[in-house]
């Protein structure tokens, strides 16, 4: 199973850069690059909230899950 992490698509949908939501969010450049490139093990619900209020979205909008299939 795995967390797809879909802010680029947000940001060219709203036709913003990643560090003016970086600004807005108020995290690094560094963080918000490990969060957009799936790296991240954790978000913070503060973060999530900020960085939807930024990009005028809901969390699904970002946030996906795709099934890989079961392991046996």
């Amino acid at each position: 199973m795995a967390i797809i992490i879909n802010i680029d698509v947000m940001l060219a949908k709203r036709k913003m850069s990643v560090t003016e939501l970086s600004e807005r969010v108020g995290i690094t450049m560094a963080n918000l690059s490990i969060l957009k490139n799936g790296k991240a093990k954790a978000i913070r619900l503060s973060t999530l909230e900020a960085i939807c209020k930024a990009l005028e979205c809901q969390p699904g909008d970002i946030l996906e899950y795709r099934n890989e299939g079961t392991q046996d």
